[in-house]
């Protein structure tokens, strides 16, 4: 691993690389910290469950199982009267794993 510590840029020293090493490791071992705290509370386990719940019953479960077929669908989607797109809730995702990052290090500063 260099991470990124090239002769080219100006700190480039045997002590310049020696501390670009410890930042990176701190890094590595902070995100280590951080992903195992999203996998212990579940975090992204309980949004993708909710996300993709819909596949579990009804023309969702049809399509996982391979029963639904193109007309099967089409006559779903044409006796919908209304389609109503449900948001990924991507930015309350980021937020959620900022947190996590942000609380993880505060707790190792404050260690």
């Amino acid at each position: 691993m260099n991470f990124d510590a090239k002769t080219r840029r100006a700190s480039f020293t045997d002590e310049d690389l020696f501390y670009a090493h410890i930042a990176g490791m701190d890094s590595f071992a902070l995100g280590l910290k951080v992903a195992n705290r999203l996998i212990e509370d579940r975090v992204f386990d309980v949004f993708i469950e909710e996300r993709y719940s819909s596949y579990k019953e009804g023309i969702g479960a049809d399509i996982v199982s391979g029963k639904a077929d193109f007309k099967s669908l089409e006559n779903y989607i044409l006796d919908k009267k209304e389609i109503t797109n449900q948001s990924g809730h991507l930015e309350q995702l980021k937020n959620t794993l900022n947190h996590y990052i942000v609380q993880e290090a505060y707790q190792s500063v404050n260690a």
